[in-house]
């Protein structure tokens, strides 16, 4: 970062502040760790010498608090596959059932939206297709922050939610259902060997919210990778060219994301394991009505606090879901 021409390149530049960020945070937690130890274990000599009961009190808390750290600390040390640190791309889908879906997958743009603030990370909106009610049809979020792949791989699936339905006058209960894809966000640091021939690309009209902000020319890409059958589109740039590079590391991404599928599939099929993964396995349960849960249905990780879940807090599922693949 201290070389003369380290800011010619404003996108590597940028990419190199946000790995030493990154590096830097864990340095600093470490540390952190290192000081906290240092002064309980200052502490419990003092009371090995005179006890005093406020004194235990105050450890005990410490203690608690300390080790909460020490297992976040120890879930971002874990993040070591190729590529967990990179920014991730989500794509939002929502399933059948009109408005009650479309609903529901703006209530988890939002959810994930908030967790992503929480931490500190940017939110980019490459594709928006709007409900024909209320909600959202479809979107593609990139999430930028160190380790944002890391932790969302552990989102991807099928989010159920069941409620009572605003938009039914009867009152009834409604199922919905909203796909979670999510890839890590390639910028040229990955071999993918991708053949535009096998690309076909269509360009039309942006749109999305805000109606001020949507293009007046055929700017939005849509790339279609015949043989996988991936398909990607953005519309985040005024230029079709920017959007054109843009369309085609996420459609790197997803077909990385498509081999490691298939690599989970064989690997799966080896072991004997009948239990479904992919897109069609539903992965957790949103119940608001006639109970308060949401449960993760891989892991059991569960809470009665559906606000706070809906807030952003998700760290809960994701932590285990973490945890449980190097158990």
């Amino acid at each position: 970062m201290l070389e003369p021409e380290f800011w010619n390149n404003q996108d590597e530049a940028q990419k190199i502040i946000s790995e030493s960020n990154g590096l830097k945070d864990v340095v600093g937690d470490y540390t952190e760790l290192n000081d906290v130890q240092e002064n309980l274990e200052m502490t419990l000599e003092l009371l090995k010498e005179e006890f005093d009961e406020e004194m235990q009190e105050d450890l005990s808390t410490e203690l608690k608090e300390y080790k909460q750290q020490l297992e976040a600390f120890e879930l971002t040390m874990l993040l070591s596959d190729e590529f967990d640190k990179n920014n991730a791309v989500v794509e939002l889908h929502s399933g059948a059932g009109g408005t009650e879906s479309q609903d529901w997958a703006s209530m988890l743009l939002r959810m994930y939206t908030r967790w992503a603030e929480k931490r500190g990370f940017k939110v980019e909106t490459l594709d928006y297709q709007a409900g024909d009610e209320a909600g959202v049809k479809s979107v593609t979020l990139s999430i930028k922050g160190h380790n944002a792949y890391g932790y969302l791989k552990a989102e991807k699936g099928v989010h159920r939610l069941v409620r009572i339905s605003p938009f039914d006058s009867s009152g009834r209960r409604h199922t919905s259902f909203s796909s979670i894809e999510v890839m890590p966000e390639f910028e040229g640091d990955v071999d993918i060997d991708l053949k535009m021939e096998d690309v076909k690309i269509d360009t039309y009209r942006s749109s999305g919210a805000g109606g001020q902000h949507v293009n007046t020319t055929d700017s939005a890409v849509r790339m279609t990778h015949i043989p996988t059958g991936a398909i990607v589109t953005c519309q985040t740039e005024r230029s079709q060219i920017k959007n054109r590079e843009r369309a085609i590391n996420l459609l790197k991404a997803k077909i990385y994301q498509i081999r490691v599928e298939e690599e989970e599939a064989r690997l799966l099929a080896i072991r004997g394991d009948q239990k479904e993964i992919g897109w069609g396995s539903q992965i957790r349960s949103y119940v608001f009505h006639p109970y308060s849960m949401v449960k993760d249905h891989r892991t059991n990780a569960e809470t009665g606090n559906v606000s706070a879940v809906m807030d952003g807090d998700i760290d809960l599922f994701i932590n285990a879901y973490l945890r449980s693949r190097i158990s």
